[in-house]
């Protein structure tokens, strides 16, 4: 028997679907039966929602009020506790991690109003002239991944600004999502205003193409057919990368550590390359023996702090891991790429290679758990090996090099000395301008007549 059911909201109702499925957790056992919306479903969400958005923004009371009850409150009969243990087993996060997460969203909505600020320019423009920002949009699609709880903000972005949103969960963690919208209807949103879609890729597709403004989260595969798309934002593998142009002190090798295994190595600014001037080899013994060091108890226990998968995930990297292992040196200890633990599921050892060869295909290779590269890197090299990564975090004193980077359009954010990757402040971009994406400017003049005024 299942230990949860998860059936779809439709612009505030729980409504049951006669298509099911299951969800199988890390162990191997049934997690959730799930009920998933057809695509006749999804289009009577579409067509509700659109004929009751009116484009105001949410009450950031309410919105704090429901941040509340996600992080405290029992909700449709889930605690705190019992969504912690749900996410840990239906896509493989410790449990710090989730707690973590949880942090992090109600953060987000708490610094909602000072992101927004930061993110738009001043609209004051004179005495009579204003420039006013309104939604691009009535309606946002948000289709998530399973990675991790915390892009479900971006969301809930969308929703302050004014947009009514549908929401398609991640195929293995349904969990969040349906916690948030449950939390915000509780908190008094407006029923028409949140739909939730356990759905098939296809209907999953449809709701993006349906919607005003949309965001996809996921792999290179699952981005690429949105590359370009005015209207869908992606935001697809991080590969964050360091530079490492000076001594490793200890200071140095801790930062690259956090950087790399804090939150379990499932965050996309987690580090998984070190490009170095250093000796790759020497940089990389060091970066292991921390690792080697990194240690956890099973997925489900409260100070749990790395990641699972179950077998058939388990299996797969294992094969991928194997084919990298002999190419590459491999410097950390363990008998195989992945354990399998007494409860049934496998755990990712925290892994460290290196190569002599920069331009090697595991460079840029993102693993779900603490897995870094070491690779070399020369001065005039310059910025071109740091490319297309979401955050690149430069231990240099090259201040050339750290203009280059910035002036870079394929890397997202540069960090500097032992700054670490997802340090930030309410309008810092983390990948590009999310307000500027859902909101279209529009002029405002209230001069009267004037002497300049056009005849």
């Amino acid at each position: 028997m299942a230990d949860a059911v998860v059936e779809p909201i439709v612009c505030g109702r729980t409504v049951r679907s006669l298509d099911r499925t299951w969800l199988t957790d890390v162990r191997g056992g049934t997690l959730a039966e799930v009920g998933l919306a057809p695509r006749l479903m999804a289009l009577a969400a579409v067509t509700q929602a659109r004929r009751a958005a009116d484009g105001r923004p949410i009450d950031h009371e309410l919105l704090l009020r429901a941040g509340q009850l996600f992080a405290t409150a029992d909700l449709d009969g889930e605690s705190p506790l019992e969504y912690e243990r749900r996410v840990a087993l239906a896509a493989g996060l410790p449990r710090v991690t989730i707690r973590n997460a949880r942090a992090d969203i109600v953060r987000s909505i708490t610094q909602l109003p000072l992101t927004v600020r930061g993110e738009l320019p001043d609209p004051r423009i004179g005495d009579g002239y204003q420039t006013a920002w309104v939604p691009a949009g009535r309606l946002f699609t948000a289709v998530m991944a399973s990675n991790h709880p915390a892009p479900n903000d971006a969301w809930l972005h969308a929703l302050a600004l004014g947009y009514s949103v549908i929401v398609r969960p991640g195929t293995r963690e349904p969990f969040t999502a349906r916690r948030l919208a449950v939390a915000l209807i509780e908190a008094g949103l407006p029923p028409h205003r949140i739909s939730f879609l356990p759905c098939e890729r296809p209907v999953g597709e449809y709701l993006l193409e349906a919607a005003d403004r949309g965001i996809v989260y996921g792999g290179s595969d699952a981005v690429a057919r949105w590359s370009g798309s005015a209207s869908v934002t992606t935001r697809g593998p991080g590969r964050s990368r360091a530079l490492l142009d000076r001594t490793l002190t200890t200071d140095v090798l801790e930062h690259l550590t956090v950087s790399a295994a804090y939150d379990g190595g499932t965050r996309c600014n987690n580090i998984s390359l070190v490009l170095t001037s250093q000796d790759p080899r020497e940089v990389a013994d060091a970066l292991a023996a921390r690792f080697d060091a990194l240690d956890s108890p099973e997925v489900t226990a409260v100070d749990a702090t790395l990641p699972v998968v179950d077998a058939v995930r388990a299996e797969s990297l294992t094969r991928q891991m194997t084919g990298l292992a002999g190419e590459l040196t491999v410097h950390t200890a363990g008998g195989g790429p992945v354990v399998r633990l007494d409860d049934g599921s496998y755990r990712p050892v925290p892994t460290v290679l290196s190569t002599t060869d920069p331009r090697h295909a595991a460079v840029g290779v993102e693993l779900p758990f603490p897995f870094v590269v070491v690779a070399p890197w020369q001065r005039e090299d310059g910025a071109a090996p740091l490319g297309g990564a979401l955050v690149v975090n430069l231990l240099t004193d090259d201040v050339g090099l750290r203009a280059d980077a910035v002036a870079d359009p394929t890397i997202r954010k540069v960090t500097w000395g032992l700054t670490l990757p997802w340090d930030s402040a309410p309008g810092i971009p983390h990948e590009g301008n999310l307000s500027m994406f859902l909101l279209q400017a529009k002029g405002v003049v209230s001069t009267g007549a004037r002497d300049h005024a056009l005849a």
